[in-house]
């Protein structure tokens, strides 16, 4: 699912560092693109690349053009990864024909060495290798340079490991900051910044991983919050991010289809599928002490529905399906491929945009004065059979 299809699946970090994207900087931008992008491995008995593609075709590597990869206020490319990955049975029968031969060419020996095993095992595994074609996978990179948001079109850790190691080994002096909760919420809500954080007990030197794990709360508050208004509070909300949509527009947001509650810590699991009703399963989970920790969130406004599955840990925001875009087919094959690129941007900002008001109005609520009157209602509301 790629950042051009219409679901994807979004990892987001904030972009720490100074940078100023002039067209200097713009085509020294290229120049280190070029200088880390992809270089095949077919060839060779290599195991793993790691390299930068163009976003419209992961076998072009050529970033001299600017226009392939700058768009107004967007840099978009993709990072490509190539494996080769040989079959353990397969090495395995090498590896016993190669056994029994230096065993029959060494008689006085019943077994192999483990220091020779080793050796042939390694010997077996380089030639065969070379016979085995690598696995391309490929990962979409926005980088909207306005807001220094750059967005990962992918959840996993190794590939948000791999994508951080690479961003930051080919922009020097520039590093990635995931956008967790706490960051996140910064980002909505700046006149709150002193109350949150003094409720995470965190400040802004506190390393990452301890502000992730010090704001666990965040998403559980957030989602049990919506399950709470889906089920008794008013679904209408006001825009008030700034984004194509006007502020002061309203919309809808609710949760439904699929839930996964878990305990603090995430030993044990439970996941709630189908068209709920009263959320009766997931009351009854909230009850043993779980908490949600991922559901699918529904926006709408005016026709348009949005759908994603916020992970709450991490705000990573999965199976984000947006409207589907529309452009005018009579237009330019160039033109059309630029159309498309624009409007897709649109539609996953809107989203985003909707996605941020909502949790605006959940903060001002959870770090204002009539919060304790809520969590008594959303108490209340658990405790009912």
């Amino acid at each position: 699912m790629g950042l051009l299809s219409n679901t994807v699946s979004l990892t987001q970090f904030r972009v720490a560092g100074d940078y100023v994207p002039t067209p200097e900087w713009i085509a020294q931008v290229g120049e280190r693109l070029q200088q880390q992008a992809m270089r095949s491995i077919e060839r060779s008995s290599e195991e793993l690349a790691l390299g930068w593609v163009l976003l419209d075709d992961f076998e072009q590597t050529d970033f001299e053009q600017t226009t392939s990869w700058w768009r107004e206020d967007y840099l978009s490319f993709s990072l490509r990864r190539d494996q080769r990955r040989v079959p353990a049975a397969l090495v395995r029968g090498e590896l016993q024909r190669e056994q029994r031969r230096f065993l029959q060419e060494n008689p006085g020996l019943h077994r192999v060495p483990r220091e020779r095993n080793d050796e042939l095992k390694e010997l077996v595994r380089q030639r065969l290798l070379v016979r085995v074609l690598p696995s391309p996978t490929v990962y979409d990179v926005l980088w909207h340079l306005p807001s220094g948001c750059v967005t990962l079109c992918h959840l996993s850790s190794k590939a948000i490991d791999e994508f951080t190691d690479l961003f930051q080994m080919t922009f020097p002096g520039l590093r990635l900051v995931l956008f967790h909760p706490l960051e996140r919420a910064r980002t909505v809500v700046p006149e709150l910044v002193p109350a949150l954080d003094a409720l995470a007990a965190v400040e802004a030197e506190t390393p990452v991983l301890e502000q992730i794990e010090k704001g666990r709360w965040l998403g559980y508050d957030f989602l049990l919050w919506l399950a709470y208004q889906t089920l008794h509070g008013s679904p209408a909300y006001r825009v008030c991010r700034l984004g194509p949509a006007s502020e002061e527009e309203t919309f809808t947001a609710w949760l439904d289809e699929r839930f996964q509650l878990t305990t603090d810590g995430g030993l044990q699991k439970v996941t709630v599928v189908g068209p709920q009703d009263n959320f009766s399963e997931v009351c009854t989970a909230l009850r043993q002490g779980k908490q949600i920790a991922e559901a699918t969130l529904y926006l709408e406004k005016n026709e348009h529905l949005w759908r994603l599955t916020l992970k709450g840990e991490l705000f990573q925001l999965a199976s984000f399906k947006c409207p589907a875009v529309r452009i005018d087919r009579s237009a330019e094959i160039e033109d059309e491929q630029l159309a498309v690129f624009y409007e897709r941007m649109h539609v996953l900002e809107e989203g985003q945009q909707l996605f941020d008001s909502l949790l605006a109005h959940f903060l001002q609520q959870r770090l204002g004065d009539g919060w304790e009157t809520l969590e008594a209602r959303l108490q209340q509301w658990l405790a009912q059979p």
